[in-house]
């Protein structure tokens, strides 16, 4: 027999509450700042706190960048504005609820 979800009670194989919850009225927020030494890092804000480790991972790998995750924020090293909003489209987030400033 099949694990159950406790959110939604489906089988775990079709349960949809992760893909759900990435969809729903987040705010995220994408912007350049200048760091230590005059360097550009790319932030990126309003991710829930269990989504802030895997995408942190996802968003450096595919950059080929550094980075960190932590206070609730990503920070990557680099201007890697653009190329964010089309990454969080492609892992589940909604495109409307993206701000780039």
């Amino acid at each position: 027999m099949a694990d159950i979800c406790p959110k939604c009670g489906l089988p775990l194989e079709i349960c949809a509450c992760q893909a759900l919850e990435k969809e729903e009225a987040q705010k995220i927020k994408v912007y350049t700042t200048k760091m230590r030494f005059g360097k550009l890092v790319t932030i990126v804000e309003g991710l829930s706190a269990d989504d802030l480790a895997g995408t942190a991972k996802e968003l450096k790998m595919r950059l080929a960048c550094g980075g960190t995750s932590k206070e609730g924020r990503i920070v990557l090293q680099g201007n890697h504005k653009d190329k964010v909003r089309k990454l969080l489209v492609a892992l589940g987030y909604n495109e409307a609820n993206i701000s780039m400033r």
